[in-house]
């Protein structure tokens, strides 16, 4: 009979960045990583920016974000099973192709004047497209941590930090190239880094997860079967609709205020807040379990998004965004790290392109209500639409917050050599 056996982590009991950094492999497939997801936080505000200028309606912009944002939390997913059956590289090299080809139609058409239907095509297509490198990082250091939840707990920490750190200087990116030069080289320059970093990214093979090949007469189970995938999924589109509103809202504030061109400092700002955040909840060796840290920062999201709309100025605007920025990073990591414990490990990427694609449809959703919202009534209007989403997540997480618990407890049994065993407190980080 196989031994089983309960071990705790050894001290030191904290994790750190060095440590992680250190990870044998590590460095080969973070920095392409970075490049290929720096474009994702330009494009939003890439086509937002094309898109007002060539239209003069942020209720057309928004939109055809919105419709790039729902195909790719559609699609994504998608991309995430192929990848966990058949291998990043073999994704992304025709995903990448796609998306640079996407982009340059979709700029062809806006500076053309073409009827409002065919940006939808282009800009569904690119957001279809969008390689899902975050998950694919994801699931590279679960292949590397798979049996030291503390040592996973801080990756997952590090990619948030990475993720709003792209989304702090990714908007400025874009809006400093669209000020200075035009939103069309913007978009550009988005396709390029997504196609230079995209392939040198594919190319490191050596430190990809193991594929899980799809059993001939097995029952393929999509990670979404999980009803606690469904609600981490919905708690996620709360999150997505407050991206989605402040990149509308932001934009049409500061337009209002005759300072568009720190569109890009302010919604970095209120990216930075999460960065922040990020940085220190990955330092922290935490007492509660991370169902208990995702309540509260997701508490905190809402009162933080309560107070944009009232904001009188665009300095207090960015500090309001500041706060509610802080509590982003905390709510994004908890989120991955419990839906890593509620799938098997064949469906891991896929489980983490479920979220990160409940964020794009938020983000769509979001973006289109804060976008009509803007034409009719004012840039504030726009940021009612943050303290309405995240509330409906919250509320949604806090009554159902039961599903959250990893199949059979509190306990995760992984491989160790010869021997299965059982780690206590996986599921608390």
């Amino acid at each position: 009979m196989t031994a089983r056996r309960t071990v705790a982590e050894p001290t030191p009991t904290r994790v750190g960045y060095g440590t992680l950094l250190r990870t044998p492999g590590a460095w080969t497939f973070l920095v392409p990583a970075f490049a290929a997801r720096l474009p994702y936080a330009m494009l939003s505000a890439a086509i937002v920016l094309l898109i007002q200028a060539e239209y003069h309606s942020y209720g057309t912009a928004g939109l055809v974000v919105a419709f790039a944002a729902a195909t790719q939390a559609l699609v994504g997913p998608q991309t995430g099973r192929l990848s966990d059956r058949s291998g990043q590289a073999a994704v992304l090299v025709p995903t990448i192709a796609v998306h640079a080809a996407a982009v340059a139609a979709l700029i062809a058409l806006a500076l053309n004047h073409a009827p409002v239907w065919t940006l939808y095509l282009a800009a569904g297509t690119a957001g279809a497209s969008v390689p899902q490198i975050g998950a694919m990082v994801r699931a590279r250091w679960v292949a590397k941590f798979s049996d030291s939840p503390r040592k996973l707990n801080t990756a997952f920490a590090f990619e948030s930090v990475t993720d709003e750190f792209t989304f702090a200087i990714g908007p400025v990116l874009a809006s400093g190239i669209s000020a200075f030069v035009s939103p069309s080289v913007a978009l550009i320059t988005e396709a390029a880094l997504t196609v230079v970093g995209g392939l040198a990214f594919a190319a490191q093979r050596g430190t990809a997860p193991a594929l899980h090949p799809r059993v001939p007469g097995a029952k393929q189970v999509s990670a979404l079967s999980s009803p606690g995938v469904r609600l981490l999924a919905g708690s996620f589109l709360g999150v997505g609709s407050v991206f989605g509103a402040m990149t509308v809202s932001v934009t049409a504030y500061a337009t209002a205020e005759g300072q568009s061109g720190l569109t890009g400092v302010v919604y970095g700002i209120f990216a930075g807040g999460s960065m922040l955040a990020g940085v220190l909840y990955g330092m922290i060796s935490w007492r509660r379990s991370v169902k208990q840290r995702m309540l509260g920062s997701y508490t905190l999201l809402v009162l933080g998004c309560s107070t944009l709309w009232a904001m009188p100025n665009l300095t207090t605007l960015a500090i309001a965004g500041l706060f509610c920025g802080l509590a982003i990073a905390p709510t994004l990591i908890s989120g991955y790290t419990l839906v890593e414990t509620l799938v098997s490990d064949g469906a891991k990427t896929e489980a983490f392109t479920w979220l990160t694609g409940a964020i794009g449809l938020g983000l769509a959703a979001g973006s289109i209500v804060a976008g009509l919202l803007v034409d009719r009534h004012g840039a504030w209007a726009g940021f009612v639409v943050p303290v309405f989403g995240a509330g409906l997540g919250l509320i949604a997480l806090a009554s159902l917050r039961r599903l959250l618990d990893a199949p059979g407890g509190p306990s995760r049994t992984v491989a160790h050599g010869g021997t299965q065993v059982q780690l206590a407190g996986a599921s608390k980080g």
